[in-house]
């Protein structure tokens, strides 16, 4: 039953996508006809619609509208512009040293607003005039915003992770925070290499540098942004509240900050939640939809037919995650991130723990190789995001985008294989 239930639904999906049927829409109708196969009709859209309303029934989704009410505030409160001041001096008088700039602005700004899309138009728009007017070719500033724009995701906080936790049946949030800081910065320091190899061959200009008096202004400005980070990570780490709580708290802080600064003006308030709320309303359908998508998949034993599947070509876990990579990379090339990890976590997390391999282990490489496909073509927000706003094509940013894929694969190799990256802070810190 397995197979054809299987097979059922992938066809069914499949098809809904190709003529242009929404992504949540063809995740509900796929299951409804999968559903069809065991039920009658009207038993099997009553099961579908229960599922997806108790799949919203969590308390822990209500970290998801915070945390994209806080990152949409961040983006129009001019956070990004001192960020983008404390990465020049960070950066100091290196060759390329706006490329490095670019990509620690990422980093950081990605990582407080929890939004690849929003990092590369919020950093690219105010680098890549930057970069062009020092004589960096348009493309190749596009191929660093791009490349640098999904890091961090990686690092909390991070929305993603808060529906992995949920999908994944209760994985630990606080420990797949502190899981994601190394990868994260392990693939700010690829794109910083790649980059200065590329600028000491095209030979591009050194900033000037700043003085002593000056980086501390700098870095006194930026200090209240960087606190974000510190108020709500810390605080769920130490258990003074949960994630929910303290995307609430992200929320009432990063608008303070940006009145404080006096670049967010109380009209600017209703498009901003009208904005979060489209936002929501599309991430909690998602949500809904692959509740009942896993429901099904589980009812009809998919999951653990494709662990025997998997596991009768290889018994060896290198192997395994080697073709799990594989798969994860293709998939991310043509499905965003939020619906391939409710997709696809209830597929290969039964697969990993038959290895012993940590949920939270694998959630930083589920997450990190759906990052990588972001980048990548043909679907991808901050690919058109970064392209859009350097006025280039996305044909013109493939080869120069080539060298950060593949830095970026031995980022992913490197987490896969090398667990201790990801599970050093929550060992470390949370005694786990």
């Amino acid at each position: 039953m397995a197979f054809i239930a299987g097979l059922i639904l992938i066809l069914s999906f499949t098809i809904l996508l190709m003529i242009g049927v929404p992504i949540a829409i063809s995740i509900g109708l796929a299951s409804i006809v999968t559903m069809m196969f065991i039920f009658p009709f009207d038993v099997s859209i009553f099961t579908v619609a229960q599922k997806m309303i108790s799949g919203l029934d969590s308390f822990s989704l209500l970290a998801v509208p915070f945390f994209i009410l806080s990152g949409l505030i961040m983006n129009n409160g001019g956070i990004a512009v001192r960020l983008i001041n404390l990465s020049k001096v960070l950066t100091g008088r290196l060759p390329g040293s706006l490329d490095h700039t670019n990509v620690i602005g990422n980093i950081l700004f990605g990582s407080i607003s929890g939004s690849s899309v929003a990092s590369a138009a919020a950093i690219g728009s105010i680098m890549t005039p930057m970069q062009s007017k020092e004589g960096y070719d348009r493309k190749y500033s596009a191929a660093v915003n791009i490349a640098s724009s999904s890091a961090g995701l990686l690092i909390p906080p991070s929305g993603t992770m808060i529906i992995y936790s949920l999908v994944s049946g209760g994985t630990s949030i606080a420990a797949l925070f502190l899981a994601g800081y190394l990868p994260g910065i392990l693939w700010g320091l690829a794109t910083i290499i790649v980059s200065y190899i590329i600028a000491k061959k095209k030979n591009y200009p050194v900033s000037s540098g700043l003085t002593v008096k000056q980086g501390l202004k700098v870095f006194v400005e930026a200090i209240p942004s960087l606190l974000l980070i510190v108020i709500v990570i810390g605080g769920i780490i130490a258990g003074i509240f949960t994630a929910t709580e303290g995307a609430a708290v992200a929320v009432l802080y990063s608008f303070i900050l940006s009145m404080f600064y006096k670049t967010l003006k109380l009209k600017d308030i209703p498009s901003i939640v009208k904005e979060s709320v489209e936002l929501t309303s599309i991430i909690m359908l998602l949500i809904g939809a692959s509740a009942s998508l896993s429901f099904v998949m589980s009812f009809t034993g998919i999951p653990e037919a494709l662990t025997e599947a998997m596991l009768s070509i290889s018994d060896n876990p290198i192997i395994i995650l080697l073709l799990m990579n594989v798969v994860l990379l293709l998939i991310g090339t043509f499905l965003d991130i939020t619906p391939a990890v409710l997709i696809f976590t209830p597929i290969f997390l039964p697969i990993v723990t038959e290895f012993g391999i940590d949920p939270v282990h694998f959630g930083i490489i589920l997450i990190l190789n759906l990052c990588i496909g972001n980048i990548t073509p043909p679907v991808g927000g901050p690919l058109f995001v970064g392209c859009s706003i350097a006025n280039v094509e996305m044909e013109d940013v493939i080869k120069p985008l080539m060298p950060y894929y593949l830095a970026l694969v031995v980022v992913l190799l490197i987490v896969t294989y090398f667990p201790q990256l990801s599970m050093l802070l929550p060992d470390l810190i949370l005694s786990r």
